[in-house]
C-alpha cells in the first residue's frame, strides 16, 4: 500500500493539497490512493484503528464541507486514464481525474460531458455534489449523466453500483450528501457535440444596469441549448488578466450555445439574440464569443487554473423582478471586495427530472447565484465574510434556501439541497452500507440526521 502520511512527512504534504488555500486539510494522517488496493487498505488501516475517513480529490470544494480534522484524509488519484465507449456514448473515469482530461478524451469522438468550466475541478466531486455545467439547460444536472459508480465501502470492499446492482444505494449517492464510502471510478453518459458558440463578453459597469436587465428579459424565453452567467467582475491588475479589464469593476456575460448537429446556423441565432441587444446597449470592451471546438468551453469563464485561497457564497434564487436586478447590482458594485459574483441561468432541463435520476435530480430556482474574493493584500478573510451576509441579506426576498453542493463555498453558511424526508431515506441507506459510521463525517453539513 502507499505510505500514509503523517503530519512533517512528504506523504502528508502531497496528499493534503487543496485548490482552496483558504481551507487546509488538518487530519491526523493522510494518504494519496493510486490503486483500488491503496484505497481498500487505507479503509480497513482506519476501520481498525477507529479513524474517521474524509475524502477528496483535488480540494477546490475544501471550503464547503466540513473542516477536515483528525482522522484518515483519502485523496484519490486512481491510475488508468479515461476509457470512453464511443458506440454506446459512455466514458469510464477514475477518481482524481480532472475534466480537462475528459474533454480532451471525448473530443475526437464528436462526444463531451456535462463538465464544470474549469479544466482543473475534480470530476468525481462535482458529479456528486449536483454538477452545473454550461450545457446545463440542455441536459439538465451533470449527475443525472452517471451510470454507475465504483466504490469502495466500510467494510474495504470494492462495489460496482448501478441500477441493477443496488438501485437503493445508487439513488442515494447521486446527489446524497455523500457519506457512503470512497469512490474509484464512475462511469458517465455523453453526449454528441459538433461544435459550441462560447465566450464571454465584458463592459465597463457603467452599462450594467440596462445589460443586466436586458439579459434577465432574454433568460424568460431562451432556448434550452444556452446556458449563460452573467457576473460583476472586479479583477485585478496580474499578468493573468487582460489590462483592460482590470481598470474597474466590469459586467461580464459569459456562456455557451451548443450545437449538436452540422446545422450551425441554428446555434449562430441563439447566440445571435442574446449578443446582439446586449452590443447594442455598448461595445464589449472585450468579447471573446465565437464558435469552436468543445473544449473552448473550459476557457470562457476564466476561472483560476493555481491554488488560491478563496471566501464565497452560493445560494438558489427565484424569479428576479426589477428591484431584485437593483438590489444584487446595487450589492456587487463598488466597494465589493468580491472578485466575482453574479448569477447562472436554470431552468430548461435544470427544472425536469430525470426520469431514473438520483436523490438530487432536478432544481427549483431561476438563478443560481455565486460570489466569491480572495483574501490578499487589504482585503481580509473577515471583510469578506461580511460582504458575503450583506448580499446574503439583501437576497432574502428572492432566496429559495437552497443551494447545489459543489458551489457551496463556506460550510458555515446555510445550505440545503434536500428536503426532511429525503434526508431521512439517504441516512437509512448510509447506515445500511456504513454501520459503524466510519464515512459520516464525510458528508454535507445538511445531509444527515443520524450520530450527529
Amino acid at each position: 500500500m502507499t505510505k500514509i502520511g503523517l503530519p512533517g512527512e512528504a506523504a502528508f504534504t502531497e496528499a493534503t493539497e487543496v485548490f482552496n488555500l483558504a481551507a487546509p486539510a488538518r487530519p491526523a494522517a493522510a494518504i494519496t490512493a493510486r490503486t483500488v488496493d491503496d484505497v481498500r487498505a487505507a479503509v480497513r488501516h482506519a476501520a481498525a484503528e477507529r479513524l474517521p475517513v474524509r475524502v477528496h480529490t483535488t480540494g477546490h470544494a475544501a471550503g464547503g464541507v466540513r473542516p477536515v480534522a483528525g482522522g484518515l484524509l483519502i485523496r484519490t488519484q486512481l491510475a488508468g486514464g479515461v476509457e470512453v465507449d464511443a458506440a454506446r456514448r459512455i466514458a469510464r473515469i477514475p477518481a482524481g481525474t480532472r475534466w480537462g482530461a475528459v474533454v480532451e478524451a471525448t473530443a475526437p469522438h464528436g462526444l463531451t460531458a456535462a463538465h464544470g468550466s474549469s479544466a482543473t475541478v475534480g470530476v468525481v466531486g462535482y458529479l456528486l455534489g449536483g454538477g452545473m455545467s454550461f450545457y446545463g439547460r440542455r441536459h439538465g444536472l451533470a449527475v443525472n449523466t452517471v451510470v454507475a459508480l465504483e466504490v469502495v465501502t466500510a467494510d474495504g470492499e470494492l462495489r460496482r453500483v448501478d441500477a441493477a446492482s443496488d438501485p437503493e444505494l445508487f439513488w442515494a449517492m447521486r446527489g446524497g450528501g455523500g457519506g457512503f464510502g470512497v469512490v474509484s471510478a464512475v462511469e458517465i453518459a455523453l453526449f454528441p457535440v459538433t461544435s459550441v458558440i462560447t465566450g464571454a463578453a465584458y463592459w465597463p459597469a457603467a452599462h450594467a444596469r440596462r445589460l443586466f436587465e436586458t439579459w434577465r428579459e432574454w433568460t424568460a424565453t431562451a432556448p434550452w441549448e444556452v446556458t449563460t452567467t452573467v457576473r460583476v467582475m472586479n479583477l485585478p491588475p496580474v499578468p493573468d488578466v487582460p489590462p483592460e479589464l482590470a481598470t474597474g469593476p466590469m459586467l461580464c456575460v459569459d456562456g455557451a450555445v451548443l450545437s449538436d448537429t452540422d446545422d450551425l446556423a441554428t446555434a449562430l441565432r441563439h447566440a445571435g439574440d442574446l449578443l446582439g441587444p446586449l452590443r447594442e446597449i455598448a461595445a464589449p470592451v472585450l468579447d471573446t464569443w465565437r464558435p469552436g471546438p468543445a473544449a473552448a468551453v473550459l476557457d470562457a469563464h476564466m476561472d483560476p487554473a493555481q491554488p488560491m485561497p478563496v471566501i464565497g457564497d452560493h445560494l438558489l434564487l427565484g424569479e428576479l423582478d426589477t428591484d431584485g436586478v437593483d438590489t444584487l447590482l446595487r450589492v456587487l458594485g463598488d466597494g465589493s471586495p468580491l472578485i466575482a459574483a453574479g448569477l447562472r441561468q436554470l431552468g430548461g432541463a435544470y427544472a425536469v427530472p430525470a426520469p431514473d435520476g438520483g436523490v438530487l435530480t432536478r432544481l427549483d430556482a431561476a438563478y443560481s447565484y455565486a460570489g466569491s474574493g480572495v483574501p490578499m493584500g487589504p482585503v481580509s478573510p473577515e471583510a469578506l465574510r461580511e460582504h458575503c451576509t450583506l448580499v446574503r441579506e439583501a437576497l432574502a426576498p428572492w432566496d429559495t434556501g437552497s443551494t447545489v453542493p459543489c458551489f457551496v463555498e463556506d460550510s458555515t453558511r446555510p445550505q440545503r439541497h434536500l428536503d426532511a424526508e429525503q434526508v431521512d431515506a439517504v441516512d437509512a441507506v448510509r447506515a445500511r452500507v456504513d454501520p459503524t459510521g466510519l464515512f459520516h463525517g464525510d458528508t454535507a453539513p445538511h445531509a444527515t440526521t443520524r450520530r450527529t
